[in-house]
C-alpha cells in the first residue's frame, strides 16, 4: 500500500510539474508573439484578423494547427498591393477563439467565415485556403455561394484519408479527457523535443525556414489550446468529408488549384487531381515542391490568388 501510495504521489507530482510547465510555456510564448491584428465576434468564435490594401478582396485561411502568420513571407504583402486582403485565424487557431461546445466541423468553420465575409463588408472575395483551410474554403463555396466570388486552393485537403499523416498522430486521440490531458502535460515538451522533425516532414521536400518559429507562428502552436483545437478539427473530419465530397459537381465559382509535385502530408493525384476530376473548368497547376507553399513559395503563391481572383471581378461575381 505504502508503495502504491508513493507511486500516485509521484504521478501527481510530475502532473503538476509538466502542467505548470506548460503553462508558463504557453503564457512566455502569448506574450512573446501577442496578437497583431483585431477580433470580430461571429456565432460561435472570436475571429482575429489582419487586413492590409484595397481594391478585390481576398480572403486568407491557413491550415490545420497553423495560423494566419503562414502567409507573412510574402503572400499577404505581395498581394495587399493590389487587393484588400484578410488573412484570419481559423476558431481555435492563432490568437481566434472557439466558443466552448462549439463543433469544429467544417460546415461550423464555413458559416464563421460566411459570417465574418458579412460583417467585414466584402462582396465576394476570392477565397485562398491552404490545406485543411482547403477544405472550409471549399465549404464556404458550397454551402455559402453568394458569398464566394472565386476559389484558390492551395495544397487543400479534398477527400477522405484513411489515417492522418504519422506527424498528425498525436492530434487523434479520441477520449477527450485523455486528449486534455495529454494536452496539458505532455504535448508540450514533446512538441519542443521533436518539432524540428515534425516540421521537416511538413516542409519536405523544402527546408524549413529558420526564423518559421517566430515569423510564421511556428511557436504558438505549442500551446495546449491549440493542439486541443487541431485535434478538435482532424476529428471533426471523418464525419463531413464525404458529404462534401458528394457535392463537388454543384461547385460552381471559379476553381483554382495550386499544388507541389513533392507534397508530403497530402499528394496531389490524390487531392488536386482528384479534385479537377469532378469539377468542370478547374484549373490545377503544379510546381515542384511540398506542401507549405505559402511559406517556401510566396511568389508563386501570390501570383497563383492573383490569376484566380481575376475571375472573381465584381462584374462575373455578380452574375
Amino acid at each position: 500500500m505504502k508503495i502504491l501510495f508513493l507511486v500516485l504521489a509521484l504521478f501527481v507530482l510530475v502532473f503538476i510539474v509538466l502542467a505548470w510547465f506548460t503553462g508558463r510555456t504557453a503564457r512566455r510564448i502569448e506574450a512573446f508573439l501577442p496578437a497583431r491584428g483585431w477580433f470580430v465576434d461571429v456565432p460561435g468564435a472570436r475571429l482575429h484578423i489582419r487586413e492590409a490594401g484595397v481594391g478585390p478582396a481576398i480572403l486568407l485561411v491557413h491550415g490545420l494547427g497553423g495560423q494566419s502568420a503562414h502567409f507573412d513571407y510574402g503572400v499577404f504583402e505581395t498581394l495587399a498591393r493590389n487587393h484588400r486582403v484578410i488573412a484570419v485565424d481559423r476558431p481555435g487557431s492563432g490568437w481566434s477563439e472557439r466558443v466552448p461546445g462549439t463543433p469544429a466541423d467544417l460546415s461550423t468553420q464555413a458559416a464563421a467565415l460566411a459570417a465574418l465575409i458579412g460583417s467585414l463588408g466584402l462582396e465576394r472575395p476570392t477565397v485562398a485556403g491552404h490545406s485543411l483551410g482547403g477544405a472550409v474554403a471549399l465549404t464556404l463555396a458550397l454551402e455559402h455561394p453568394d458569398k464566394v466570388g472565386a476559389l484558390a486552393l492551395i495544397a487543400p485537403l479534398t477527400h477522405v484519408q484513411s489515417a492522418p499523416p504519422e506527424v498528425f498522430r498525436a492530434l487523434a486521440i479520441g477520449s477527450p479527457w485523455l486528449r486534455t490531458l495529454f494536452a496539458w502535460t505532455l504535448a508540450t515538451p514533446g512538441a519542443i523535443a521533436g518539432g524540428k522533425k515534425v516540421l521537416a516532414t511538413v516542409f519536405a521536400p523544402e527546408s524549413v525556414p529558420r526564423d518559421f518559429p517566430v515569423k510564421g507562428g511556428g511557436m504558438l502552436s505549442l500551446r495546449p489550446r491549440q493542439f486541443l483545437a487541431a485535434s478538435s478539427d482532424m476529428q471533426a473530419l471523418p464525419a463531413h468529408m464525404p458529404r462534401l465530397v458528394d457535392r463537388y459537381g454543384q461547385l460552381a465559382v471559379p476553381t483554382g488549384v495550386l499544388y507541389g509535385r513533392g507534397d508530403a502530408i497530402l499528394a496531389w493525384e490524390e487531392h488536386g487531381q482528384a479534385l479537377a476530376d469532378k469539377v468542370p473548368g478547374l484549373r490545377l497547376e503544379l510546381v515542384e515542391g511540398g506542401h507549405m507553399l505559402p511559406v517556401t513559395q510566396p511568389q508563386a503563391v501570390a501570383d497563383f490568388v492573383s490569376r484566380c481572383a481575376q475571375f472573381a471581378a465584381p462584374e462575373r461575381a455578380a452574375g
